[in-house]
């Protein structure tokens, strides 16, 4: 099977090929349609990070520390 590729427009929900182009009755076609969707943007993932081991998680372990109200910047 030989394909041929011609461009064309919708027009009113038909497609109209260029000027020139002419096809036999009943020949079968193939419509493909690029992607419409040119201002999508892409997505970014960030994934956590996952322990190989549970017992490796105390080693994340938070601690809490508070600072006095009157504390002193000192230079």
């Amino acid at each position: 099977m030989t394909v041929t590729t011609y461009e064309g427009v919708v027009e009113k929900g038909k497609i109209r090929l260029k000027a020139g182009v002419k096809l036999p009755e009943n020949a079968k076609v193939y419509v493909i349609v690029p992607d419409l969707k040119t201002d999508k943007k892409k997505v970014i993932q960030i994934l956590s990070p996952r322990l190989v081991r549970r017992e490796d998680a105390t080693r994340f372990k938070m601690t809490v520390t508070e600072e006095k109200p009157n504390a002193r910047i000192r230079r």
